[in-house]
């Protein structure tokens, strides 16, 4: 079964037809799946219309954040109650592809640990990516790419698929924000868990705003990098999968 695990902070603008669009998608393909919804401390009407849609779709369920409001807090949350064999994360905005689960579940079952997205190789794509963010997007990319000598050149995307297996051996989690989309994939490559890369799309939002503060995020991402590198670097192999 796939959990997919949607942190939720003020999307009453969207939620409701990101949950039908992917619950629709994973029945047509008759996947089992699970939406788990974090809700993250919302004061709009999320949390309003998740209760109404949970009396209609049967694999919705949605929990609470207990920590302080956080992208990664709401995740790893969400890591902590899934039910599924895999867990993989997307936005509550509708960003992410639905089509492209059902990729990665595809791919995951030929016996890798990780399925990870990337944007920016072949049959990837963004849509109405804000300039300023996509410069500093692939600027960031291309410097953890060199720095821990991979390939893969979409870490911060957020849109992956792990088992749960390779989640339980990727804690502890550090991260409390959208640094958390780093540390998950860096400690997975240098925990020596296997993985593959196919592309994604992703769109911008239509409705809402962004969450992803990029002034606030830079120091965050920073600090997940040096652990992560440290890790690589010195802890001799003890935490490897």
């Amino acid at each position: 079964m796939i959990s997919i695990i949607m942190p939720a902070y003020n999307e009453e603008s969207s939620i409701e037809k990101t949950i039908r669009i992917f619950n629709n998608v994973l029945k047509e393909r008759e996947i089992k799946h699970e939406i788990l919804v974090v809700n993250d401390h919302c004061n709009d009407k999320t949390g309003e219309i998740l209760k109404k849609l949970k009396k209609e779709i049967k694999e919705l369920r949605y929990i609470d954040n207990p920590n302080p409001q956080g992208f990664g807090f709401s995740v790893v949350e969400g890591l902590k109650n899934f039910k599924g064999n895999y867990a993989v994360i997307v936005m509550a905005d509708l960003s992410d592809d639905p089509r492209d689960v059902v990729k990665f579940y595809e791919k995951i079952k030929q016996g890798y640990d990780c399925v990870f997205g990337s944007r920016f190789i072949r049959g990837g794509r963004v849509v109405d990516y804000p300039v300023h963010k996509l410069i500093l997007n692939r600027i960031a990319n291309n410097f953890i790419r060199v720095l821990f000598c991979i390939r893969y050149n979409d870490t911060t995307n957020a849109f992956k698929m792990y088992s749960r297996k390779t989640i339980e051996g990727l804690r502890p989690f550090l991260s409390h924000h959208f640094n958390l989309t780093v540390e998950l994939p860096l400690k997975a490559i240098i925990r020596g868990y296997s993985y593959a890369v196919i592309p994604n799309i992703w769109r911008n939002r239509k409705q809402g705003v962004s969450k992803l503060k990029i002034r606030e995020m830079g120091s965050r991402y920073f600090f997940i990098v040096l652990y992560c590198l440290i890790e690589k670097i010195l802890s001799r192999g003890d935490y490897r999968k």
